[in-house]
């Protein structure tokens, strides 16, 4: 079934997409700075993962499940989504864990004995 890792890497891509946007976390909080994060994560992923390549370190795997694109040499088009994908599970996780902080801060301040 070729591309059906693509078809689940887009299906997790928006299921991201709609937390983040629904709770404000990422993109939905200021989209020009996450899209310069999301931007500059993935091309220093791709670095790594060229030199990974040239190093013999990553290679492709499965190719039943893929597309069968090359970005490059054992680059297939699904690692760019999985790349996409990490970078923006890890920063809509990030945002909400900033939010639960900043509230758990704010209930600590609220209920702290006032010193007179």
């Amino acid at each position: 079934m070729n591309g059906l890792y693509l078809v689940g890497l887009l299906v997790g891509i928006a299921g991201v997409t709609v937390l983040d946007l629904r709770y404000r976390l990422f993109f939905g909080a200021d989209p020009l700075r996450a899209a310069v994060v999301l931007v500059v994560g993935v091309a220093g992923f791709l670095v790594w993962d060229t030199a990974g390549i040239h190093l013999g370190i990553f290679f492709e795997g499965n190719r039943s499940l893929i597309t069968g694109v090359q970005l490059g040499p054992q680059l297939p088009l699904e690692e760019l989504f999985f790349l996409i994908l990490l970078c923006a599970t890890t920063m809509t996780v990030f945002g909400a864990a900033a939010r639960l902080l900043a509230r758990a801060d704010l209930a600590a301040r609220s209920t702290a004995p006032r010193a007179e």
